[in-house]
């Protein structure tokens, strides 16, 4: 037995050599590292995969950003084309524009709840997207309230009423077709309804339990893959009933009630109600995942450092013992049937806006809104200054275009 073990022992160590050396005969002085060894995703560099999806985390973070990570938003893109966001939560609009991705394909957001956390950038990725060059409108599921005015589409109601001002300064003066907003608001008790069906992907929602009757949790289906994001709830059995099977179930995973307190300034009865009663500690969500049993679990919405991280690793470990991710900003997941790729993306800073994939028209003065004579008293015109700045643009372009104020 011994022998038969080393044997196999130097068999694996020859097998292992001799990777390395056709690994090493792969390599070139001006040759790039084959993108299957690389452990960084590049965004926009690669493509995606017919039966391919990939998940980026674009926000993990507490109900407070911070430079390190964004409150909730995740993005799902898969090898049809079809790409969805799940919550806008507050500083997630940059590293959504660290995709690199027209924002004409990011046209699909669905939102869990109402909580600034959880929508709190949806004002700046829809008005900001109308000079990113988004030109198609924005379409946004969201769940009703136990009355009315909790709902979805009373809050957008009273969104747009809000930004008028910041409406009234754009729609005259450029292509506004991406300021056009399409609510669909569905019931928040649907259990596991279809709230979206196009392209072959199919989107439910199941009741989650967090603040006010109105919040809920979302499945995708695609191509045989199952992807599941709890947005904010504490342990229910519409998710443990519903999430089974899936291939990646996202589910909070808040600070334990201990780090409430030390490190955030809670009183102890305020740490418990909000970590284990409002929001899902590690302990509940790993009992969770225990009875989901997904292909790989990840949670999320807490500050993961490197002295909390293991804390709730630990406490999580207590009650699942099965696959287990700790999401972090820019964490990616690539899926298919057979894999399930694990990265941390790369991220420039200095992106611009991807060009606009439709041709732009001409903005539509007719809803431009007048300054006062109060306000025009006290331009400066700069005609020395304004006409060859006018006249580059137009002998550059062909155009005819005089500046408003003269």
């Amino acid at each position: 037995m011994k022998l038969k073990s080393s044997l196999t022992f130097f068999a694996g160590f020859a097998a292992c050599a001799a990777l390395l050396v056709l690994l090493a005969a792969t390599r070139s002085p001006t040759k790039g590292v084959p993108e299957s060894e690389q452990d960084v995703y590049y965004p926009g560099s690669e493509d995606l995969k017919p039966d391919e999806m990939r998940i980026v985390a674009l926000g993990t973070g507490m109900p407070s950003a911070r430079p390190k990570q964004a409150a909730a938003c995740w993005l799902v893109e898969l090898g049809n084309g079809d790409k969805f966001l799940f919550d806008l939560g507050s500083g997630c609009h940059e590293r959504i524009a660290a995709q690199k991705i027209p924002y004409d394909y990011l046209d699909k957001v669905f939102i869990g709840h109402l909580h600034v956390d959880h929508m709190g950038d949806l004002p700046t990725f829809w008005l900001g997207g109308t000079v990113m060059n988004r030109l198609t409108p924005l379409r946004i599921w969201g769940p009703s309230g136990g009355t009315p005015e909790y709902g979805t589409k009373h809050a957008l109601d009273l969104m747009k009423k809000m930004y008028a001002w910041d409406i009234g300064t754009r729609s005259g003066v450029i292509d506004f077709r991406g300021g056009e907003l399409e609510v669909h608001e569905f019931p928040f008790d649907g259990v596991n309804k279809v709230i979206y069906d196009e392209n072959g992907v199919v989107i439910r929602s199941i009741p989650a339990v967090h603040g006010l009757d109105g919040a809920v949790s979302f499945i995708l289906e695609w191509n045989g893959l199952k992807f599941v994001y709890g947005s904010d709830t504490i342990p229910n059995k519409w998710y443990v009933e519903h999430a089974k099977g899936a291939d990646i179930a996202i589910h909070e995973c808040f600070l334990p009630p201990t780090l409430l307190v030390t490190k955030q300034g809670f009183a102890p009865m305020e740490a418990l109600m909000v970590g284990t009663q409002g929001h899902t500690s590690p302990e509940q969500f790993g009992k969770v995942m225990s009875l989901v049993k997904p292909r790989l679990a990840v949670g999320y919405h807490f500050y993961n450092d490197f002295d909390t991280e293991p804390e709730v690793r630990r406490r999580a470990r207590k009650t699942y013992d099965g696959p287990l991710d700790l999401a972090l900003d820019y964490m990616v997941w690539n899926v298919t049937k057979n894999d399930i790729r694990v990265r941390m993306s790369a991220i420039d800073e200095e992106v611009w806006p991807s060009p606009p994939l439709k041709k732009k028209n001409a903005p539509d003065t007719s809803k431009s809104i007048a300054f006062s004579k109060f306000t025009i008293s006290g331009v400066i015109a700069m005609p020395e200054v304004m006409e060859p700045i006018f006249d580059e643009i137009n002998e550059k372009y062909g155009t005819n275009i005089e500046p408003i104020f003269k």
